[in-house]
Parts: structure tokens; sequence; C-alpha cells
């Protein structure tokens, strides 16, 4: 027997058991199929569910991405100092407040670990804002979400999978409304 026969056969067995151990490894970071969509977990891509989660806003209400199934979501993150938010936010409005009796949700995620509150509340105060404003104070969602670029919007179908991601701005309204009227919940006249 050859010296490299004899190293062969002394060596196979930890190739088998790292081969093992990989397959272990892979079945127990599944995701849970309850999470599944088209078996794909959630994740911020285009044609994955959109992450659920849960945020306090602005008025003090909990607010879940997951209770807004059934309806189109526009989910923008943003932060008072960024200009090009600034100058999307009136076309948001008014988006909203066309399409929100038709099967679609305006959602504006203030990256609060980037802002300041009181200029968040000035902000919305200025601009007139009825929509839902949930704080992200951590970061913790933005980074869910690979925000790295303010401001970042989510288009998102009633089915709750990404369409479209637009990063960075300002979006103009053309685009917003007619991005509405592909997300709208059936049935939403």
């Amino acid at each position: 027997m050859t010296s490299w026969t004899r190293w062969m056969r002394g060596w196979w067995w930890p190739g088998w058991l790292l081969l093992l151990a990989a397959l272990v490894w892979t079945g127990l970071r599944r995701a849970d199929p309850a999470l599944l969509i088209q078996g794909r977990p959630p994740a911020p891509q285009v044609g994955f569910q959109a992450p659920d989660f849960t945020l306090t806003t602005l008025s003090g209400a909990d607010f879940s991405l997951r209770a807004l199934r059934g309806q189109g979501v526009i989910l923008n993150f943003w932060a008072s100092w960024c200009p090009p938010c600034k100058a999307e936010m009136p076309a948001l409005q008014r988006v909203y407040e066309d399409y929100r009796d038709r099967g679609l949700v305006v959602v504006a995620v203030n990256v609060t670990a980037q802002d300041a509150l009181p200029n968040v509340r000035t902000f919305v105060d200025e601009h007139g804002l009825t929509f839902p404003i949930p704080l992200d104070t951590t970061g913790q969602v933005a980074k869910m979400y690979r925000v790295h670029s303010l401001p970042t919007t989510f288009f998102i179908g009633p089915d709750g999978v990404i369409r479209e991601i637009v990063v960075g701005g300002p979006m103009a309204e053309a685009l917003l409304r007619t991005r509405a009227e592909s997300l709208r919940a059936p049935g939403g006249e």
C-alpha cells in the first residue's frame, strides 16, 4: 500500500463528517414554512414577502405592517433633514388622499435613529401629513430593510410581496400615481 492510499484511508471520514455537519446546519437554518411565500422567506427584495415589523407611530399608536395585508402599501423611509424626502412628501400625501379609499396605504417610516423627534413633529405638522408615521428609534427596521440611503421606497402588493424598490428621490407624483394604480387591492375602485 502506498503512502497516498494510507493517507486517504485516514482522512476520508473528516470529509464525510464535514458534509454531514453542513447538511444538519442547513436543515436547522431553514425558514419557518408559515413565513414562506412561493417558497421564499421574507426579505427586502423584489419578489419576496416584505418583512413584518411593529413600531410606535408619531401619535403613540402601535403599527404593524402585517395589519395592512390585503392592501397595497407604499412604504417610505425618510428623515426630516433629507432634502429629497422633503421634496417628495407633498406628492406622497396627495397620493395617499386620492387612493386611501381605493385599497392603498402610504406609510412613512421616520428613521428616528438619524433624526430628532421635535424636528419630525414639526415636519409632519408643516406638511400636513395624515398617513401613518412609524418611528424607527433604534434603526433596526431600516437595517432589516437594508436602507442605506434616504429616501428609500418599497412598493408592496396586497399579497405582501415587494413589487419595486426605489432608492433616492424625490419621486415624481406621476410615478407614485402609476405605482399606486398597480398596487391597489382587488375591488379598490
